[in-house]
């Protein structure tokens, strides 16, 4: 019996000999490690007695040695203070260096199709793995685009983890260039947390959403997918009792709820008077952190970098921005009494193509002429369907699509399913949303009739919109017109705009460099001292016409009156115009003063046109 106990004793201690020790982390006079920047003296000294250090106690109070100062203590500083033992020096070494390596424990990792194996903090990992975040998943990062497209099948979710990341990786760089700049493990943990939940508020089919169906439902609603993120970001906390593991993690309530959400959404205060600092959970000596996530100021931010790699890949369009390389040369710099993030001038060429990027993007998927009409008809089913599906929310409350904007609870059940769920109804409210989602399946599409321009910007308002289709179902072909009346329902206007972020402005201007010589100081660079080639403008409207009816004659007639309106309204010359209509092409002269190789294009095109006219009517004969 003795044999045995011996025996399970010995088993006892060989089992824990394997056991990890579960590493323990003092907490100062109720201030977090992680926090260890805002400690005092007293704070300072406490920890050192924690430590087994207190001998050391009184040379760090004689020294006036805060935990700002820890960072920079190194060997030389030590020697400094007296502690002349190699020994002693390594054993304060060794634990003032474990104060910024406490959040390394417990990270995730994810493998990214972009940015490779992600490592996110644990409190992170319990923000992904909550239903308000999960139903991300189930929303296309491109909306309708999916359609044309058959790559972009990539949805909300991997994005907002790739901007998590991401929005780490740039705080984090600017942390170790510049020490100086007080940057707390509270700070980056906001930024991180904002970075992952900037999109929490997207509807189905993202943009189309809020950008299309929520303007038509609902025309006098103000309301936008930031502000659906902020009020799902307090139901995410709240539903999953998260609170209580953001302040163990050191997170401080309200001042880092506000911060966050300010990183979202911009201030939350409109009642601030002119030239105040706006933001309240930040001072303004931090005034870069709000930066990184969505950048009011000139719009270079984590969340474009996210989607940009990430759509470009699903794509299959060429990314010509790098942003590794803006993260390489990142800095904080003094620009009109505030911190703002700077990078160095030999870098304004990257800049400049990372807007380019974004026109690219825009012009050839983001608002493709197919995907932009299919958005329109899945909206108009929507808008069909709107009273006729309805959505438990809080108390058993029961809201249409349009009314699950106000209660989170319904607004986390909605998803792009909702395509799938009026497709396959058979109720009979259902019908005309079902036929109008048979014909996006089937590709039974409104046809585009061209695209044009004005000359000079325009106010473009549902209003306007509305009287254009009526002037386009009104035009009067000079020549070669059909017996075929077309009505102002029949006609779709669209106008897509172009431009590098800021409207007509260039937003390089907002930017600010800095050069190797000095790289304190903020400069401004101008076009024309970049380059030649740049453009001379950074905006356009693209007025696109489509036809809901898609028999040859009706789309002839239709055609024919879209280039009549195009003369009327004075606007440029359609493409493909001298094929659809060349009879009435050469009535503005301007339309045809081609030159060179243009010429032989548009009159080869006109010959082919009449040669089969011919054939055609020989045909029939």
């Amino acid at each position: 019996m003795a044999s045995r106990k011996r025996t399970l004793e010995t088993a006892d201690i060989e089992t824990n000999a394997f056991k990890t020790p579960d590493k323990k982390v003092s907490v100062v006079l109720g201030v977090p490690p992680s926090e260890y920047i805002q400690w005092g003296v007293e704070e300072t000294c406490e920890y050192l007695r924690t430590e087994g250090l207190g001998e050391w106690e009184s040379l760090f109070r004689e020294e006036k040695i805060t935990g700002v100062g820890l960072r920079y203590l190194g060997e030389n500083e030590l020697d400094k203070l007296g502690i002349e033992r190699i020994g002693d020096r390594l054993r304060i070494l060794h634990s003032i260096r474990k104060l910024w390596q406490v959040d390394v424990q417990n990270n995730k990792v994810f493998n990214d199709p972009i940015h490779g194996h992600v490592e996110l903090h644990p409190l992170l990992i319990k923000i992904i793995d909550t239903p308000q975040f999960q139903r991300l998943r189930n929303i296309k990062q491109l909306g309708g685009t999916y359609f044309v497209f058959p790559g972009a099948s990539h949805n909300r979710f991997e994005h907002s983890i790739g901007v998590g990341h991401l929005a780490g990786e740039l705080v984090q760089a600017l942390n170790e260039r510049q020490p100086e700049l007080l940057i707390s493990r509270r700070d980056i943990l906001c930024v991180q947390i904002a970075g992952l939940c900037h999109d929490l508020g997207h509807g189905p089919f993202s943009h189309m959403f809020d950008g299309v169906f929520i303007p038509k439902a609902r025309p006098n609603c103000e309301w936008k997918h930031e502000n659906a993120s902020l009020s799902m970001f307090d139901y995410l906390v709240n539903d999953n009792d998260l609170r209580p593991l953001m302040e163990s993690h050191g997170l401080v309530f309200p001042e880092d709820m506000d911060f966050i959400k300010e990183q979202i959404a911009g201030p939350q205060d409109s009642d601030q008077s002119e030239g105040q600092w706006p933001y309240k959970g930040r001072p303004e000596s931090k005034s870069f952190l709000y930066e990184i996530v969505a950048n009011k100021k000139n719009g270079i931010d984590v969340d474009k970098w996210d989607y940009f790699a990430r759509d470009c890949h699903h794509l299959g369009i060429q990314n010509n921005f790098d942003y590794r390389r803006f993260l390489k040369f990142a800095r904080v710099c003094d620009v009109d009494g505030q911190k703002q993030i700077c990078t160095r001038d030999k870098e304004v060429g990257n800049i400049y193509d990372m807007f380019h990027t974004r026109n690219c993007l825009h012009r050839r998927a983001y608002q493709h002429k197919v995907g932009a009409i299919i958005e329109y008809m899945i909206t108009e089913a929507l808008l069909k369907a709107d009273k006729h599906i309805k959505v438990e929310g809080s108390n058993g409350k029961m809201f249409c699509l349009s009314e699950s904007i106000d209660d989170m609870v319904a607004y986390s059940k909605l998803t792009d399913r909702v395509f799938e769920q009026i497709l396959y109804s058979s109720s009979p409210e259902l019908h005309e949303a079902r036929e109008i989602l048979r014909n996006v399946v089937y590709r039974r599409l409104y046809k585009c009739l061209g695209q044009t321009q004005s000359e000079t910007p325009l106010t473009v308002t549902r209003g306007k919109i509305h009287d254009w289709a009526k002037e386009l179902s009104e035009s009067n072909p000079q020549t070669g017109s059909l017996d075929i009346r077309l009505q102002p329902e029949d006609f779709v206007v669209t106008v897509a705009c172009m431009d590098y972020g800021m409207k007509y402005k260039n937003p390089i201007d907002k930017v600010r460099f800095y050069c190797k010589a000095d790289p304190t100081v903020a400069i401004k660079i101008r076009k024309n001292q970049v380059s030649q080639l740049l453009p001379e403008r950074f905006a356009e409207q693209l007025i696109r016409v489509y036809c809901k009816k898609t028999d040859s004659d009706s789309l002839e007639a239709a055609q024919k009156h879209f280039v009549q309106w195009c003369i009327d309204r004075n606007f440029s010359k359609p493409k493909n115009c001298d094929i659809i209509a060349p009879e009435l092409t050469p009535l503005k002269p301007d339309w045809g003063n081609q030159t060179g190789d243009e010429d032989a294009e548009y009159d080869s095109a006109r010959n082919v046109n009449s040669a089969r006219k011919r054939v055609k009517s020989q045909l029939f004969k």
